[in-house]
């Protein structure tokens, strides 16, 4: 997957239909989410679309999400949420700001808020796992 910055500068210089397709495309890019793991546990809740995250903790102890929706722009806002914290400690999770991370791309005003509204309840989630793990 392309990095933060690199996706920042690119995204600056689009037009609204190509925003679109690019966060489509981000979302065609995540790794596969079994079925199995797409449950009432692991849905997040507030969400105009169904999204589901699923954790897990790798040996050296970061933390790497499995996420989904059935909504492609919404599977492209995971994505972008997931850039932010992916394949990180859970301190490293804990100190970084998601949503100052995710403010160049101002999806509140480039998104519909049906799009938007389960944004912090999925960094909300990321945190409350994150803080699970590293106590």
């Amino acid at each position: 997957m392309t990095s933060l910055s690199d996706l920042t500068d690119e995204y600056e210089f689009l037009d609204a239909d190509d925003r679109y397709r690019l966060l489509i495309d981000l979302g065609k890019a995540l790794e596969p989410m079994p079925d199995a793991l797409k449950t009432d546990a692991t849905l997040v809740r507030g969400c105009s679309a169904a999204v589901w995250v699923y954790p897990t903790v790798r040996d050296d102890g970061t933390l790497h999400f499995l996420a989904d929706s059935n909504a492609a722009i919404t599977k492209g806002i995971i994505a972008l949420v997931l850039l932010t914290v992916q394949d990180r400690a859970p301190a490293d999770i804990l100190a970084t700001d998601i949503e100052g991370a995710l403010a160049p791309f101002d999806l509140r005003n480039q998104l519909s808020s049906n799009r938007t509204q389960g944004i912090p309840n999925m960094i909300a989630l990321i945190r409350a796992t994150a803080e699970r793990y590293g106590a």
